[in-house]
Formats: C-alpha cells, structure tokens, sequence
C-alpha cells in the first residue's frame, strides 16, 4: 500500500513568503485565467445589453424608462422567478437558462397575480408575488440554499454564449429596422403604425383599468380573446409608470424574444442531443421561410411567419410559455424519474399558455394523445405521465374554452382550403369564387411540398425507427399533421387558422436537424460533401427563380399551370441529382444524405436571406385613401403628398387627435364613458372598415361604440364570402343614438346619451361633424387642438346647454409626443 501524501491534495504545501497585513496577495497564474474565464463569459450579455440600450436609445426610449423597465424585469420577475425555477425545475441548468425559465416562470406568475390584483382595484398587488418569494426564500432555512447556483450547475461552452448572443442582437436590430424605424412613439408619425397596434394598445389601456376586462371599443361587449400579454403590458406600466405605448411598441417583446432563444436552445439541446444540432435547430427557427419559387410579393401559405413577431404579441407570448412547456414534457415523458416541482411548473405554465394564445393547447392535446396511445402499444399498459400530462391539458382546454372564451369560435369556420383559395386570389388576381378548384387543390400541395422542403431532414430519422417511437417525436410530428389540417380544413376571414401551422414549426426544425444529423453520421458524410451538396441547392433555387421568371400577381389572361413550373423544375433538378450520384457508384444512404442536404438548402434562410430580413414592416405603413367612387384623394386634415402606385402614406386620424386623447385620459375618470364620431378608417368610409380603435388606445377609456371589426358578435356573425371588416354594426339603435348627436344635436339626444347609455364625454373629429353643425350649445368644450375636440356632458343636476364664460376651465396648452403615466 502506498504511503499517504505528506500534505492533502487539496491543500498543496506554499512556500510563499507571507504577505504583510493588509497587503493584497497578487493573482495566482490559475486565478488570473479564472478571472479571465469569468469575464469572457459575461462579454456576449454585455454586447445584447449595449446593442439594446444603443437601439431603444436612438429610437426615442428615454433612459429613465429603460432603466425603470429593466429593473422590473429582473428584480420583479426573472429573479423571482429563478428562485422558483431551482426549488421546482431543480436538475442543473446554468445561470443564464435558469433566468430564461425564471423571467418566462415570472410572466406566468405575474398575469396570474395581476388579475385578482386589478379586479379587487388593488393593481400594485402584484408586486404581492415576488416580495413574499424574496421574504420566503430568506425566512425558510431549506429554500436559503437556492440564492446560490447548485455545485453541480453546468456550463455552457463560450461559443455557444456568443451564438445565441449573436442570435438576440440579431433580432434587435431586426426589430429596429423592421419595427422601431417603422412604428414611432409620436405624432404624427405614429398614425401610420400598422393596422393592429392601435387595437393591442387599446388592450393593455382595458387591461390597465378594468377587470375583468371588456372590448373597449365597443362598451358592453365581452372580450373573448386571448388577452394575457396585455394583463402584462398593464402590470409593467402600473409597477414602472412606462405608458403602454412604449411598452408596446418597444420594450415588451424584447425580454421575451431573449428567454424564448435560450429555452429554445435547451428543447434543441434535448432533441438533437448536441450543441451543434441545437445551434442549427435555433438558427433555422429564426430564420425560416416557406421556400417560394416566385419573384415579387407572395402571400398566405407562401409566408411562414418567423417565431418573432411585434405585430402580434399574442403569437409571441404564446411562443414563450409553450417553448419551457415542451421542455418539461420532453423530461416527464422520459423514462427516468422526474421531481415532482415540475408538475407544479407544467400546470402554472399551461395556465399560462392558456390565455396568451388560443392555438396552442387544441394542438397539445392532439400531441399527447398519440403519445398516449403509441406508449400503451410499445409497453402494452395504460402510460401513466402522457395520460396525466394529457389530463391536465384537457383541463386547462375545458376551461378556456366554456369560460376564457365563452365559447365563442372567433371567426373560425369549417372552410377546407380558405387560405388556400385567397392565396391563389392573391398570386393570380382573381375575384373571390372564381378559383379553379383544379389549381386550388395543385396549390395545396404545393403548400405541403413547402414543408417538405423545408423539414425533409426528418425522412433521416427513418433509419433508425426506434427513434420514431421517441415521446418528443411522436409530440412534434402529431401537433404538426394537426396543425396542418386545422390550416387547410379551417377558414378564418384574417388567415388566423395558420397560426395552428406556426404553432410547432420550431420544434419540427429541430427534428429535421436531428434527423439529417443522424443520416449524415450514418452514410460517413464528410463536411465538404454536405456543403457542395447545400451549395447545389442554393444554386438550383436561385436559377430556378431568375429563369422561370415566374412573378407574382400573374399577369390578366396568364395559364394558371404556370404556377408549377418552378416546383416541377426544382424535382427535376432533384432526380438529375439521384441519377448522377448513383452513376458515381454512392450508396443508396450516401445518395439519401446527400439529397437531403441539397433540398434542406433550398429551404434554408441562406437561399432567403433577402426575403426574411425585411420581416414583419419593410416600408413604413401605409393606406390607400379611397371615396365611393374609387378614386385617390386625400382626406381631410391631412397633407397633400405625392401618389406612388395608388398608395398614399396617410394618418389614420387628423391632427390633434394624440393630444385630445392624452388630455381626455388625464382629465376623465377610468371608468366614464366616451362617444366618438369615429368609427371608420380614413379614406374607407364607404364601405366603412371598422377597425379605428385610436379613440380607445389614446384615452384609455371605454367607447360607446368605436371600431366593431374584431368583436366577437361581429365575427361570429361572419360567413365566408364577407368581408368582416367593412359588416355593418349590428345593434342599429345604439349607433342611432349615437351619430344623432353629432349630425343632428339636440338636448333629447344628449339626454338620451348620457342618462341610456352612461356616456360622459364626445371625442370628436369635428371634420366629419355636418356642416354647421355645433355641439357647443349641448356640451362643454374642454379642449381643442386641429381637428379634434373634447367635450364634457352636462351632469344630471346641470341644465343641458352650454357653461358661461366664466365656468369654463382654460384648456391646457397642446402637446405631443408619449409621456409617461403618472
């Protein structure tokens, strides 16, 4: 036996002199590298959090904001919410994937709190949640130990910290170019923002005020939406007194975007079983792209939506609890034994997901039934985690269901193949019916070569067939074929069916890659093969597009056939490959391999780049100004500006409407009612589009009626062949009462307005007020600026006429510009 060592080995002896009290010990040469090492890791957070500060700074958030709403972000969620994650999620995720789950576990948790918060008129209790987790985890001795990261956490390698850094400042300055640069934070030039933002600011201003919530823009009406990400737009803006505006249009979604990237790299970490897999499982869910083969604009089934999305922060926040939702379940699925904190998390989470995006819980049940059955038949007995995860989901899907919703279907219809027959209106420009349903069906195929295109990695997974049994497998490809049918089945008047589609394409992603992994190991495929056969590709798909020329509107009287062409092209190309490979004597797995990888590139964001990178806005937005008889004008209250191609940038509201509204919200109380004249888009007024919602979002107050496009009575009143937004409104008598007072003004119908139907003050744009028409002899006139005014109802013990002189309040001096909420 040998003789023990004269010292311990983790104490070696030191014959250093030692140092003088009070005289620091010089870094050893391992300490300096640790210190280097420690750096080094924190530099790819330091370069994400300058590239933000630099981005929001220029586009017009002031650092007072920022700060606010960075602090909240990281003292009043993630780290919260990390705490949460290392009692419950326990295992050994790094520092940065433990705030990722902890800021995502903080959203959850903060809706969560925030709705008995607001409907008990207490909204700063929601600050309730991480203050009684800080004083538990500090009281309970047991739960002291998780302010610390575990002795067997893992790290991550530097280059995988600085390509998923790289991967985030990449969606920063994709939502400066394509958002910030597009949607402003001031007037006039936010009244070009895109269609919807008025409608989601108009939201979290109801969410802000009221619940449970109602459509603000129409008072009475139930909201029956999937209205989380606004509950926490309204929880930031009480805790940090940032307006919404802000929120929305700048700050909101980027925490998000970062936590939704890292979690996304752990599923591929899980899936692929490598950092490499997971990087290019990562990158191709950022980027991807329904491959088309067409020159110009392509629309509907031919534009996959990235998994980032600003103009729908519904679909984003949706993204982000479902992502840690199929992480847990890929664990609990497993076979090894999981602790039990992770239920606890996969129930808050589906909560969670349950009111942020209404897809995707119908596609997780269908998932978790196949699992269920396809592990009864593997191990010939009843699962018991599938069955107890799908039960738990059935729960959750019940209740949004009969009480989130209301049973209300949105919009959505039994329509097969709606979207695709608008997209083949869109490409040919036919009218509505006059789609040949020959074409329509060769359309929807070619929507299912697209994915086949895109995700054919996954026919690698085929080679080893047991690993087409896998929990997560099964998971994916199920909640695919259902998303996919629920496209192609369903029909809604706004193409909300493809989100069922959207839904799991990241996962599918990370499957491609993980199968073209394996068949590529399998057949010995060398690097530089793989890349001349990528290089192949990309080629072939550029040619195929500059040579077919195939460009989109089709030109009047063109052969719909045409339409194939360049897909028929690009399985020539595909067969010519087969053949010469297999006259280079390459095995059929080598050939396999091969092919795949040419056909993987001609889906990837390398022969798209120039698509994707424009995004969501690539010009600011702009609307076509038309009268009844069709021609171009501009309307009233706007400047002239020159016409492009029929398209006129416009304000949807004159000037002064950002003032009035602003003023009205300082001056009115949260729960008094307004009457607006406004009820159209400008320059749509015959047929009237019904999505205005400025009034709403400016004030943050209810409207007796505004814009009724996306209430539930409207669109569950839809039939295909309308046009939802442009429906007349349907309770004829309330409008009755309503325009009265602006066209024909009288003490009855001021009367009738305030003590029927409770409404407190007009926000009017006295541009569309009929000609010499005044409402000052009914009203009072509180403020004024352009176009837009604001008048106060007489209250019941007041005589309905105007106030003198004297009793008149000054109105406060215009301004413009966002300003934060007090």
């Amino acid at each position: 036996m040998a003789d023990a060592p004269p010292f311990p080995r983790s104490a070696p002896p030191s014959y250093a002199p030692t140092p003088e009290p009070g005289v620091a010990r010089p870094p050893s040469g391992r300490n300096r590298a640790s210190l280097l090492k420690r750096c080094s890791i924190w530099l790819p957070a330091t370069a994400v959090v300058a590239c933000v500060g630099v981005a929001l700074g220029f586009y017009g958030v002031s650092a007072t904001d920022l700060a606010l709403f960075s602090l909240y972000i990281a003292l009043g969620l993630a780290l919260p919410g990390l705490l949460w994650v290392r009692a419950l999620y326990r295992g050994t995720p790094t520092l940065t994937e433990g705030l990722a789950l902890g800021l995502i576990l903080g959203y959850a948790l903060e809706v969560l709190t925030y709705i008995p918060a607001r409907a008990l008129g207490v909204p700063l209790l929601v600050l309730a949640w991480p203050i009684g987790t800080y004083a538990l985890f500090l009281a309970v001795p047991r739960l002291r130990g998780h302010w610390k990261t575990a002795p067997g956490a893992g790290r991550t390698p530097l280059w995988w910290s600085w390509c998923t850094a790289l991967t985030m400042i990449y969606l920063i300055v994709w939502s400066a170019v394509n958002v910030f640069r597009t949607q402003a934070l001031t007037w006039p030039a936010m009244g070009t923002s895109f269609i919807d933002m008025p409608f989601h600011l108009a939201l979290a201003g109801e969410l802000k005020h009221h619940m449970p919530p109602m459509v603000p823009t129409v008072a009475g009406e139930p909201l029956v939406y999937h209205w989380f990400v606004y509950a926490h737009l309204a929880a930031a803006s009480w805790v940090t007194g940032v307006e919404p505006l802000v929120l929305l249009f700048r700050l909101a979604i980027l925490p998000m975007l970062a936590a939704l990237i890292v979690v996304l790299g752990m599923v591929g970490r899980r899936i692929t079983r490598s950092y490499g897999g997971a990087l290019a499982g990562l990158a191709s869910t950022v980027f991807i792209t329904a491959p088309s083969l067409y020159l110009g604009e392509t629309t509907g089934v031919f534009t996959w939506k990235t998994v980032q999305s600003w103009s729908s922060p519904t679909q984003t926040f949706g993204a982000l609890f479902f992502a840690p939702i199929v992480l847990l379940l890929i664990d609990l699925l497993g076979q090894k034994p999981q602790p039990r904190g992770r239920w606890v998390l996969l129930g808050i989470l589906l909560a969670a997901v349950m009111g942020a995006k209404a897809t995707y819980l119908p596609l997780l049940m269908v998932g978790l039934v196949a699992v269920a059955l396809v592990e009864t038949v593997k191990w010939f007995s009843l699962p018991r985690r599938p069955l107890a995860a799908l039960g738990l989901t059935a729960v959750y899907l019940l209740f949004a269901q009969c009480v989130l919703f209301g049973g209300a279907r949105q919009g959505i219809v039994l329509d097969p193949l709606a979207i695709v027959r608008l997209t083949l209106r869109d490409m040919a420009g036919l009218a509505a019916g006059a789609e040949p349903s020959a074409v329509t069906i060769g359309v929807a195929l070619l929507c299912v070569l697209c994915g086949v295109i895109t995700w054919c990695g996954i026919i690698g997974l085929m080679g080893r067939p047991n690993l087409l049994a896998r929990p997560v497998v099964v998971l994916v490809l199920s909640m695919s074929a259902a998303g996919l049918a629920a496209a192609l089945v369903l029909g809604h008047p706004h193409q909300s069916e493809g989100y069922f589609l959207q839904a799991s394409y990241p996962y599918l992603a990370m499957l491609a890659v993980y199968g073209l992994m394996l068949i590529v190991r399998k057949a010995r495929v060398r690097l530089r093969a793989m890349v001349c056969a990528a290089g192949v590709g990309v080629v072939a798909v550029y040619a195929i597009r500059t040579l077919c020329g195939v460009r989109l509107p089709l030109a009047p009287g063109a052969d719909y056939t045409v339409l194939f062409l360049p897909y028929l092209v690009l399985l020539g190309v595909v067969l010519l490959a087969v053949v010469v490979l297999r006259a280079a004597r390459q095995s059929r797995l080598r050939t396999c391999a091969l092919v795949i990888c040419m056909v993987t590139a001609a889906g990837t964001p390398a022969a798209w780049f120039a698509r994707v990178m424009p995004g969501t806005f690539r010009t600011p937005v702009t609307t076509t100004a038309r009268n009844p008889t069709g021609a171009t004008t501009n309307p009233p209250g706007t400047a002239a500006v020159p016409v492009r191609n029929g398209t006129v940038p416009l304000q949807e509201i004159p000037k002064g409407a950002f003032t009035a509204g602003r003023w009205l919200r300082a001056h009115s109380a949260v729960d008094d009612l307004i009457a607006t004249n406004v009820h159209c888009r400008m320059g749509y007024e015959n047929p009237c589009d019904s999505r205005a919602f400025w009034a709403t979002a400016l004030s943050e107050r209810r409207v007796l009626v505004e814009g009724w496009a996306y209430t539930v009575t409207n669109m569950d009143s839809w039939r295909p062949g309308e046009v939802v937004e442009t429906r007349p409104f349907w309770d004829g008598e309330r409008l009755q009462a309503n325009e009265v007072v602006f066209q024909a003004p009288s003490a009855e119908a001021i009367r009738r307005l305030r003590d029927d139907y409770g409404v407190r003050w007009l926000f009017v744009d006295e541009h569309r007020l009929s000609p010499g028409v005044t409402l000052a002899a009914f009203a009072d006139l509180r403020f004024r600026d352009g176009d837009y005014a604001v008048y106060r109802l007489p209250t019941t013990d007041q005589p309905l006429g105007p106030l003198s002189d004297d009793a008149k309040p000054t109105p406060p001096a215009p301004s413009s510009g966002a300003r934060r909420s007090g």
